[in-house]
C-alpha cells in the first residue's frame, strides 16, 4: 500500500511542471487579454506591453531548453512520448513558430510602434494557443504519479532532476 508522503514522491515532477506550466498560461492568458490596447488602461505603453509579450516568449524558450536537454532525454529512456521524434518535442516544435511569429511582430512593433494592431496580435497568440495548452496540460499528465509508476521505480524517480 502506497502512503501518502510515497504519492507526493511519485507527483513530484508532475507537481513541479504544473507550477511552471501555471506560470506560462496566466502569462499567455494575460498578454492575450491586453492585446486589445487594454494594457494602457492599467498604466502600460506600448513597448512595456511589448515586453511583457517578449518575456513571455524568453521564459517559454528557456523553459523547453532545459526540459530539451536534461529532463525529456532522461525520460525518453523508457517513455517514448518524450523521445526526439514523439509528441512532446514536436508540440514545441510548433511553439516555437508560434514564438518565432511572436517575437517578430514585438520587434516589429518596438521598431515602430504606429504599426501595432491588436488584431494581428491576437491572431498570432490564436495560431499557436491550443497546441500549447494541450502540451501543458498533457506534459503534467504523463508526469503525474499514476503514469510515471509504469516506466520506473519510486528511486528512480527520485533521481530524476528537477
Amino acid at each position: 500500500m502506497s502512503s501518502a508522503r510515497d504519492e507526493a514522491k511519485w507527483n513530484r515532477l508532475a507537481d513541479s511542471m504544473t507550477y511552471f506550466h501555471n506560470h506560462f498560461k496566466h502569462e499567455f492568458n494575460a498578454v492575450y487579454e491586453l492585446a486589445d490596447g487594454s494594457f494602457a488602461k492599467r498604466g502600460m505603453s506600448l513597448p512595456m506591453y511589448l515586453r511583457m509579450a517578449s518575456q513571455l516568449a524568453k521564459g517559454l524558450t528557456a523553459h523547453h531548453t532545459i526540459e530539451e536537454r536534461y529532463i525529456f532525454p532522461i525520460l525518453a529512456k523508457r517513455m517514448a512520448m518524450f523521445s526526439d521524434d514523439d509528441v512532446h518535442l514536436k508540440s514545441h516544435e510548433a511553439i516555437h513558430h508560434g514564438l518565432d511569429s511572436l517575437t517578430a511582430l514585438v520587434r516589429k512593433w518596438l521598431d515602430e510602434p504606429s504599426t501595432y494592431k491588436p488584431e494581428e496580435m491576437k491572431a498570432c497568440l490564436d495560431s499557436w494557443r491550443e497546441v500549447l495548452f494541450k502540451h501543458l496540460d498533457q506534459e503534467v499528465m504523463d508526469l503525474s504519479g499514476g503514469h510515471m509508476k509504469k516506466y520506473w521505480t519510486l528511486e528512480e524517480v527520485e533521481r530524476i532532476p528537477m
